[in-house]
């Protein structure tokens, strides 16, 4: 029985190999939230997969929100949470709580989880060295905009601070704040932040992790989860999402984006799953939804700054 272990044990690596070989020395940014970030071993297996990705050569970057554990501090503070459209109402009272449990709870957390394993994280902001810039941000209800506070939309990425942590070793872990150009800090949303640093550092995968198995076929309420689509291109995601539901439109959405413009793909994978950071990138099968350009199937996807992909011994799976 040991002897059948160990041989399973030495089939996974073997299988690893040309995905070793693929992302070697790529960049890939990963959207941390979910049941991934709130149940501890989840949490824990996470920071695993990240240090082995940073070990196997890769050069992992990661986004993070923090939703419930913001919701949970304004409840003790008795700051009530008020939604628009789907959007927090951040008044410049949540906006404090927003910031303090980001930047101050949530990041150092995933850096000290992370660094349990070797001096390898370091916790940033959207607003250090003006990393993100955003704008106010309004929402949409019935067909006219609504002020919702502090709420930003991300229209610059100064991205030098970053490459200057990877370039060093480090694992950049980021908190979802940003600042406008007059000052004001603004809550932006963690997959649309992500997408748009895989973006400026022409990174080789968005991850976003949920807490679902991936985008599903025919998916309606009370109908059950329905059969996984694993693979989309641009075009059929656009026409898509207008029926999404909208906890999964943000998701869907950043990763359309950043394939849009230039990320060779994206993908949703669930993060109930342990390890399932490893299992998306180092089997042949994947998991979850990947999102591509719409030319994949006949043109190879642009290369990252800085690395050349095998043009011998590809992996069987599409997602090249």
């Amino acid at each position: 029985m040991k002897a059948e272990e160990a041989l399973a044990k030495a089939h996974t690596l073997i299988e690893a190999l040309p995905w070793l070989a693929r992302f070697h020395g790529a960049t890939v940014v990963v959207k941390y939230g979910g049941n991934a970030m709130t149940e501890e071993h989840l949490r824990e297996k996470f920071a695993d997969d990240v240090v082995f990705l940073r070990y196997a050569g890769l050069r992992p970057v990661i986004v993070h929100g923090g939703g419930p554990q913001i919701n949970a501090h304004l409840d003790r503070l008795g700051i009530a949470s008020t939604f628009t459209a789907g959007l927090r109402v951040t008044t410049p009272e949540a906006m404090q709580v927003v910031r303090m449990v980001l930047v101050g709870q949530v990041n150092r957390d995933v850096v000290g989880l992370i660094n349990r394993h070797g001096p390898f994280a370091v916790g940033m902001s959207g607003e250090d060295a003006h990393l993100f810039t955003a704008v106010r941000k309004h929402a949409v209800v019935d067909g006219a905009p609504v002020d919702i506070g502090q709420v930003g939309e991300i229209v610059d990425v100064s991205a030098g601070a970053v490459r200057a942590l990877l370039d060093d070793g480090r694992i950049p872990v980021i908190s979802s704040v940003a600042r406008g150009e007059d000052g004001t800090v603004y809550n932006v949303n963690a997959d649309t932040a992500a997408a748009a640093l895989a973006v400026a550092l022409r990174a080789s995968k968005l991850i976003v992790l949920t807490d679902v198995e991936g985008l599903y076929r025919d998916w309606r309420p009370g109908a059950g989860d329905g059969e996984v689509i694993t693979r989309l291109s641009v075009t059929e995601l656009r026409e898509l999402l207008p029926d999404l539901s909208s906890g999964m439109v943000p998701k869907m959405e950043a990763c359309l984006s950043a394939v849009k413009e230039g990320v060779p793909q994206a993908h949703v994978i669930d993060g109930r799953v342990p390890h399932s950071l490893l299992l998306e990138i180092f089997t042949d099968e994947g998991i979850g939804t990947m999102v591509l350009p719409d030319d994949a199937g006949t043109s190879p996807a642009p290369e990252p700054a800085g690395h050349r992909l095998p043009t011998a011994a590809q992996p069987n799976r599409s997602d090249t």
